[in-house]
Formats: structure tokens, C-alpha cells, sequence
């Protein structure tokens, strides 16, 4: 059987994921206050909403963007409360696939990972 990371390490890992999880969750506010600032933007008649016009189109790429970053947070932070959940039950730190222990390294790397090296390479 795998090795469990010492309780210190856990800690450290727990507090890590916790303040990626603040983090993620201002930046997911952020982002959503800005989309609605573009929103209320685009219903106004100070920018053209056509996607036709320069500025329409400057404004489509903003959304698109905004969008696709506000995807990635929610993505991110899901992965975060993922790992934690792990931490609580007892699984975090082993690889989801073939059960080794995921090295602290890799963890350090990519605290919320569920597969080892080996494993996650296989997957992608």
C-alpha cells in the first residue's frame, strides 16, 4: 500500500487549495461583474452591438473572452473544492487511477491532480 502524506503535508496542501479557492471564487465575482458592466454596454446606445462594426466586434471579442475566463475559474475552483473533498476523505495524494501515492512534487505542481504521471499521460 501507498504511503499517506504526513499530516504537516496535508495541512499545507489543505491551506493551499483553501486560499486557490478564495482566490478563484473573487476572481469568478470579478469576472461576472465585468460581464455584466459589457452587458449593460451592449444595450446601450453608446457602443453598436453589431458584430459587423469595429466596435461590435471588439465588444463580441470581450464577451468571448470573458466568458471563456469565467469557464476556466469555475473549472478551476471545481477542481479545488475536488481535491479538498479528497483531503477530508482520506484520498487526496493517491492517484485516482491506479491508487499509488502521487509524488509531493507533483502535488506541489498541481495541487488539485487526481492521477499520477504516468497515469494522467495515458489519459491525455
Amino acid at each position: 500500500m501507498a504511503r499517506a502524506l504526513a499530516a504537516s503535508t496535508l495541512k499545507r496542501f489543505r491551506k493551499m487549495l483553501e486560499d486557490e479557492q478564495t482566490r478563484l471564487t473573487d476572481v469568478i465575482r470579478e469576472i461576472e461583474d465585468e460581464q455584466e458592466e459589457l452587458r449593460l454596454t451592449e444595450t446601450s446606445s453608446e457602443r453598436s452591438p453589431d458584430p459587423n462594426t469595429a466596435e461590435g466586434g471588439s465588444l463580441a471579442f470581450e464577451i468571448e473572452k470573458e466568458l471563456s475566463l469565467h469557464q476556466n475559474a469555475k473549472d478551476l475552483l471545481s477542481q479545488a473544492e475536488d481535491a479538498l473533498q479528497r483531503i477530508g476523505d482520506g484520498s487526496y495524494g493517491f492517484c485516482a487511477e491506479c491508487r499509488t501515492a502521487i509524488p509531493v512534487a507533483r502535488l506541489e505542481a498541481l495541487p488539485h491532480t487526481r492521477w499520477c504521471v504516468t497515469c494522467s499521460a495515458a489519459r491525455y
